[in-house]
C-alpha cells in the first residue's frame, strides 16, 4: 500500500515537470491517469472501511439530531440557482450516484462539476457561502488556507498556474438539496475533499482529505499561511504522555520512511484491523486528550454536527484505538490514526511529491507535506447506511 501511493506521488512529480518542457499538452495523459484510477477504484461495490472485510451492522439510526440543516440547503439552493445552465447540469448527480466516490487528492485528476476558477465573483461567493453554511468557521478557515496554499505551490513551481492555484476546487450536487429527502455535495480539488451527505436533521462528513504541500507559506502572495500545525503538535503531545508500556503497544512501526495513509482515494473499501493501543487502557486524564485530539478534525464540521458526531465517538471510546509510526522527537517525522468502529482519523508526514526540487532529502518524509483523512467506518462513508436505511423504509423508483 505505502509504496504504490508513494509510487503514484512519484509519477505525479514527472508528470508535473513533464508537463512544463512539453507546453501542456499532457491533458489527454492525465484523463487517461484518472479514467484508469477510476476503473480501478470502483471496481468493487461500495461497502466501506472494515476492520475485518464485514460491515459491523446497527452502528448507524435514522434519527433527529436536533441540530438544523436548514442553512446548508438554502445555501446550496443559492448556489445552484447563481449557476448557468450549463454548469448546473455539469454539477448535478443523482444522490446515489458514482460520482460520491470520484475524488482524488493528485492536482492531476480530472474533476466534474463546477470549478472556482470559471465561476464569476458572485458564483464564487455562492459557493464559498455553502462552505460557510456547512463549516465551522475553523473547516472554512482550513479549506480556504489549503486553497491559498495550492496558489503558494504554484509560484514554488515557476509561477505554475496552469496545474495548480487557489481555484482549482470542483463542488458537484448530489440530489436535490430538501428539509426530508437525502442529499449532499462534495467539494474535490489538490489536498481538499469534503464529502457532505445530508439527511433531515443529520450530516455525515467522510470521506474528507486535508492536506498541503507546502503548510506553511515563507513568501508569496499569502506569506504566512499556516495549515495543520495543532493537528500535528497536540498527536506528538499525545503520544509524549503515553507510559513506556502504552508506547510499546501504540508504536506499529518504529520507522517513518514513507507514505502511511491507507484511507485515500478510492480505498472506500480498505479493510484496516484494529492495531496500536486501545482506549480502555489509557487513564482518564489521556482519554481526555484523545478524545480532543479527535475533535479536532471532527470540528471542522459545523459546530451543532459536530457535537453530534463526537457523541458518537465518546459512546465508542473504549473500542477505540490510537496507533502510531516513527519519532517522537521535536523534529520528528511521524504518522498517527484514531480508529473507531464509527470514525477512522489519519495524520501523515508524507514524502515531498510537487516540492521535490526544494527538498533536502526528497527520498523521505517531512513536516512541509502533510495528508489527513476522516472517514466513517463500516459502511456510512458518503452517508451510505444511513442512505440503504431511508430507501428500505421509503422504496425509490427513477
Amino acid at each position: 500500500m505505502t509504496l504504490r501511493v508513494a509510487s503514484l506521488a512519484a509519477f505525479a512529480t514527472l508528470l508535473a515537470t513533464a508537463y512544463q518542457q512539453s507546453g501542456g499538452n499532457l491533458l489527454e495523459r492525465f484523463r487517461t491517469m484518472s479514467r484508469q484510477s477510476e476503473e480501478r477504484g470502483l471496481a468493487e461495490p461500495f461497502r466501506g472501511v472494515t476492520a475485518k472485510g464485514q460491515v459491523e451492522p446497527g452502528l448507524f439510526t435514522i434519527k433527529s439530531t436536533g441540530v438544523t440543516t436548514e442553512p446548508v440547503r438554502k445555501a446550496a439552493d443559492a448556489f445552484l440557482a447563481a449557476l448557468t445552465g450549463d454548469q448546473r447540469a455539469r454539477s448535478t448527480f443523482k444522490v446515489e450516484d458514482p460520482e460520491w466516490r470520484k475524488w482524488m487528492n493528485q492536482h492531476f485528476y480530472q474533476r466534474q462539476g463546477v470549478s472556482f476558477l470559471e465561476m464569476s465573483e458572485s458564483q464564487r461567493e455562492s459557493a464559498i457561502a455553502l462552505l460557510r453554511a456547512s463549516l465551522s468557521a475553523k473547516g472554512l478557515k482550513l479549506t480556504r488556507d489549503i486553497m491559498r496554499l495550492n496558489h503558494t505551490l504554484g509560484e514554488l513551481n515557476n509561477n505554475d498556474m496552469e496545474q495548480y492555484g487557489e481555484w482549482r476546487y470542483h463542488i458537484t450536487v448530489m440530489g436535490k438539496p430538501s428539509a426530508t429527502e437525502p442529499w449532499g455535495w462534495q467539494l474535490d480539488g489538490h489536498h481538499a475533499i469534503i464529502n457532505y451527505f445530508v439527511l433531515g436533521t443529520q450530516v455525515v462528513m467522510s470521506p474528507t482529505f486535508v492536506g498541503s504541500e507546502p503548510v506553511i507559506a515563507e513568501g508569496g502572495k499569502f506569506k504566512g499561511t499556516v495549515i495543520l500545525q495543532q493537528e500535528q503538535n497536540d498527536g506528538l503531545k499525545f503520544f509524549r504522555s503515553l507510559n513506556e508500556e502504552q508506547r510499546r503497544k501504540a508504536v506499529i512501526e518504529v520507522s517513518k520512511t514513507g507514505n502511511n495513509n491507507v484511507g485515500e482515494a478510492f480505498k472506500d473499501n480498505v479493510v484496516l484491523d484494529y492495531a496500536g493501543l486501545p482506549a480502555k487502557e489509557l487513564s482518564a486524564a489521556q482519554k481526555k486528550q484523545l478524545l480532543a485530539l479527535a475533535e479536532l478534525y471532527v470540528a471542522n464540521m459545523d459546530d451543532g454536527h459536530a457535537r453530534v458526531k463526537m457523541e458518537e465517538v465518546r459512546r465508542h471510546l473504549d473500542r477505540t484505538y490510537f496507533a502510531w509510526i516513527g519519532g517522537g522527537d521535536d523534529t520528528s517525522v511521524y504518522y498517527y490514526r484514531i480508529h473507531s468502529p464509527v470514525v477512522l482519523i489519519e495524520f501523515d508526514h508524507q514524502r515531498p511529491a510537487n516540492l521535490r526540487h526544494l527538498a533536502k532529502d526528497p527520498s523521505v518524509p517531512n513536516r512541509q507535506h502533510i495528508h489527513c483523512v476522516i472517514r466513517t467506518p463500516n459502511g456510512n462513508d458518503y452517508g451510505k447506511d444511513l442512505l440503504r436505511q431511508h430507501y428500505l423504509a421509503h422504496p425509490h423508483t427513477d
